[in-house]
């Protein structure tokens, strides 16, 4: 009987300090993730124009009016175009780079030292020079463009609607795949030598050792990049509302910059608010699809 208390006793005590440790993390999480997630679904559904003023429950009658927006798909739209783009560009570059620095040649830890220098820069200093880069009055990639007769006009990457989007998605790839190539890097040397060299006594070519070796051994990487990546992107605010703040004509108005527009130019909080909540549900479910068709994430693979 002593014996089992003793050993109750010390379960408790271990237990109080774990909670002590964690505490910090879950005040933290409760102060900058669940209280505004709470906050945020009570104003989608009030009426509240500004916050700190008085509001009427009104049930989902925000939701409805943006079911029915055309702008909102709009902005929904072109969040799938901005993903979708970024999230390939930025795997495809990413990984092309690793394996290209992952070899032997002069000056390799200069290359990857210095290519994570368009990572690091701050967004704001990422905006206004590439603002200075592809203006049309003097902005020196035009002045190169027809310095060498490649087009005869200036071009207005930025103001131009075809153009606008694939523009800010070039220049967020520009900015991240760095980022990927550098992780990728650490994955791809963790790959056996030993198997490739086996792999050449039996005959392998390049692209055979790529398919059968490197490949497999990377997918568990790339596929928690795809899906870290994927909501990195769709939830970027600052390089889009920098460089075009959503124009022109809503060409780069994708939903966080559709939210930030409800609440801060139209003083919409409570539309601002369903719009957010929408996402949030629109990543939530589209997570849990992704845990069930990629086999990296099924239970099994974690046990094993």
């Amino acid at each position: 009987m002593q014996l089992k208390i003793k050993i109750k006793s010390g379960w408790n005590n271990t237990s109080l300090f774990g909670i002590v440790l964690i505490a910090p993390l879950l005040l933290w999480i409760v102060v900058m993730i669940v209280y505004p997630l709470i906050s945020s679904i009570w104003m989608s559904l009030t009426d509240v124009d500004f916050l700190g003023i008085n509001s009427n429950f009104v049930g989902i009658s925000n939701y409805i009016e943006l079911i029915t927006d055309v702008e909102f798909w709009t902005a929904m739209g072109k969040s799938m175009i901005w993903t979708i783009g970024n999230a390939l560009l930025q795997l495809i570059l990413g990984f092309t780079t690793a394996l290209i620095i992952n070899q032997q040649f002069k000056g390799k830890s200069f290359v990857r030292i210095w290519i994570i220098l368009s990572w690091i820069i701050p967004t704001i200093v990422l905006a206004i020079i590439w603002r200075w880069i592809l203006n049309s009055s003097f902005g020196i990639l035009n002045y190169i463009l027809q310095l060498f007769n490649f087009v005869e006009q200036p071009i207005d990457f930025l103001g131009s609607f075809q153009l606008a989007m694939p523009t800010v998605i070039f220049i967020n790839t520009w900015r991240w795949f760095p980022f990927l190539a550098i992780i990728i890097l650490a994955a791809l040397q963790t790959i056996p030598v030993e198997q490739y060299n086996a792999a050449s006594i039996d005959g392998a070519n390049s692209f055979q050792k790529f398919i059968y070796i490197t490949f497999p051994m990377m997918r568990p990487t790339l596929s928690v990049l795809g899906l870290i990546g994927t909501l990195w992107s769709i939830n970027i605010f600052d390089v889009i509302y920098m460089l075009t703040r959503g124009g022109p004509a809503g060409a780069t108005e994708t939903i966080p910059v559709f939210v930030y527009q409800k609440a801060f130019q139209e003083y919409a909080m409570n539309k601002a608010s369903a719009a957010a909540v929408i996402l949030f549900l629109f990543l939530s479910v589209f997570v849990v699809f992704y845990f069930k068709i990629e086999p990296t994430f099924r239970e099994d693979n974690f046990l094993n």
